[in-house]
């Protein structure tokens, strides 16, 4: 019988992971400098790993995110150290002050090619959880907890907002702003772009080296 899944599971799980691949040398990943093949790879060999062992539910691009189960709502985001980052659906504005709304998986590897051999290493030198508290954006997250300490007003943050082209039109910024002063957003550690698609950066997570709440490092070889 196949065990249910927890956070706890899939970070013990995703360190296993990343100790094995480390150790493997891929002849069909030579020469590939493609990085959304090699993350697709990645990501297909460990759900196949969880689906092996846990009942839980594998998602597709239909569903939006990897693991959609209630209890782990949790994308895997696969991504090379030489640029940490990724792209994810937009939804709206709202995301990048308070979070994605679902917690990230992030595997940072190197690729390392042997002309002898003829094969590819990816060694994973870093991985971490980050729950969707800690996924917005970690600049106007910084700035907005700071105006809401120096008493802002409404217009302030809306201001501010217009300022780092937010992408919502007025009504939904003074919205927003009404809900930040309301309730200021949790310190996120992203870095997040505005595009169409969000697009991720993960460098201040890969180099975090403090203890923060909410961002379990599952292997950590860049601060040690």
């Amino acid at each position: 019988m196949k065990q249910k899944l927890t956070i706890e599971k899939l970070n013990a799980e995703a360190k296993a992971f990343c100790i094995a691949e480390s150790k493997i040398k891929n002849s069909f990943l030579f020469g590939v400098t493609d990085g959304k093949a090699v993350g697709t790879h990645i990501e297909h060999k460990f759900q196949e790993q969880l689906n092996l062992k846990y009942d839980t539910t594998i998602g597709s691009s239909a569903i939006g995110i990897d693991l959609p189960a209630k209890n782990i709502m949790t994308d895997i985001k696969v991504t090379s150290i030489k640029q940490p980052q990724s792209s994810c659906p937009f939804k709206d504005a709202k995301q990048k002050i308070f979070g994605l709304g679902y917690n990230l998986l992030v595997f940072v590897y190197e690729k390392v090619d042997d002309p002898k051999t003829k094969t590819a290493t990816l060694d994973f030198i870093s991985c971490s959880f980050i729950s969707k508290e800690r996924t917005a954006d970690y600049t106007t997250t910084f700035r907005l907890r700071e105006m809401v300490k120096d008493k802002a007003n409404k217009e302030d943050i809306v201001a501010y907002l217009n300022d780092k082209n937010i992408p919502a039109d007025e009504i939904t910024l003074e919205l927003l702003a009404e809900q930040i002063l309301k309730s200021p957003p949790t310190q996120g550690y992203l870095t997040i772009s505005n595009a169409l698609q969000w697009r991720l950066q993960y460098q201040r997570v890969v180099t975090l080296s403090e203890g923060v709440s909410g961002i379990s490092k599952v292997i950590d070889k860049v601060t040690k």
